[in-house]
């Protein structure tokens, strides 16, 4: 089932994109980085819920972090930025496709879609989610129940591609790429304190992980690797978005003061005109 609706994802994409460059020319609509983004995301997807993973994030915590991670830090938003939603719309055939466009630019979908995408909205969204979902009831809930475990990915993925959409694609306004910079850095701080408080927890968290690996590493251990998992890397490529969203930023505000129009006041004399 998994494997299918793998397949199934890379080859709508892969057939929407065809035909949009069949009708546009080649990157246009959908550009060669962003189509790279997605064949990258969709790897990572498919390498976090292959086989060997689930088997590993059974009997180790750790191993479940980082599978969690490379859902939510690297697969979203790569395929936040492959816009895979323009893919999909070109599947249809071509009066279709206008009659959905037209109703997806109508107004009350824009501002639902725009409010829904808000940077506080998908911050919010995303904190819930991760904090909800490791609270030890939920967690093990999900060990425990397939079809839970199932909407607790779906819910770690389906909230950071929002957040990472709402972030590269969403309008803030005044505050532009500043917006980012908060909310992706703020996003590296909680998440980082929920690391933290795993890997410092004198206590394991979750009864579903209390058992002992062999000769390796203890469940405390494991969950302590777990945080920091969580803590360290998944905080560093946070904050490498943030800095580039910062760059960006700067770029944004030097590109506006550089080509800002200087009126000079009406009542100073021209830098020519000469005292008689």
């Amino acid at each position: 089932m998994l494997v299918s609706s793998l397949v199934l994802f890379f080859a709508v994409y892969v057939i929407g994109v065809g035909r949009l460059w069949h009708a546009a020319g080649v990157g246009r609509g959908i550009s060669r980085t962003e189509a790279l983004c997605f064949v990258t995301g969709w790897a990572v997807i498919a390498f976090a819920l292959s086989a060997p993973m689930d088997e590993w994030s059974e009997q180790w915590l750790a191993a479940h972090m980082a599978q969690h991670e490379l859902l939510m830090v690297v697969a979203a938003p790569l395929m936040a930025a492959s816009r895979p939603l323009i893919a999909w719309l070109w599947l249809l055939p071509t009066e279709p496709r206008r009659t959905m466009l037209h109703s997806v630019l109508s107004r009350p979908i824009v501002a639902t879609w725009a409010a829904l995408t808000a940077p506080l909205t998908v911050f919010l969204l995303h904190a819930l989610a991760l904090w909800i979902w490791h609270l030890p009831v939920l967690y093990d809930l999900a060990l425990a129940h397939e079809g839970v475990h199932i909407a607790q990915h779906a819910c770690f993925f389906g909230t950071a591609a929002i957040f990472w959409w709402g972030i590269a694609h969403g309008r803030y306004g005044r505050m532009a790429y500043g917006a980012a910079v908060v909310y992706v850095f703020a996003t590296a701080v909680h998440g980082g304190v929920l690391g933290a408080l795993m890997a410092l927890s004198p206590h394991v968290w979750y009864a579903s992980y209390v058992t002992q690996h062999g000769t390796r590493l203890s469940p405390l251990e494991d969950q302590q690797l777990a945080g920091m998992l969580m803590w360290v890397p998944a905080g560093l490529v946070l904050a490498v978005g943030g800095l580039t969203f910062f760059a960006a930023w700067l770029r944004e505000s030097e590109r506006r003061t550089r080509f800002k129009a200087v009126t000079p006041s009406s009542g100073s004399p021209s830098s020519g005109s000469r005292l008689s």
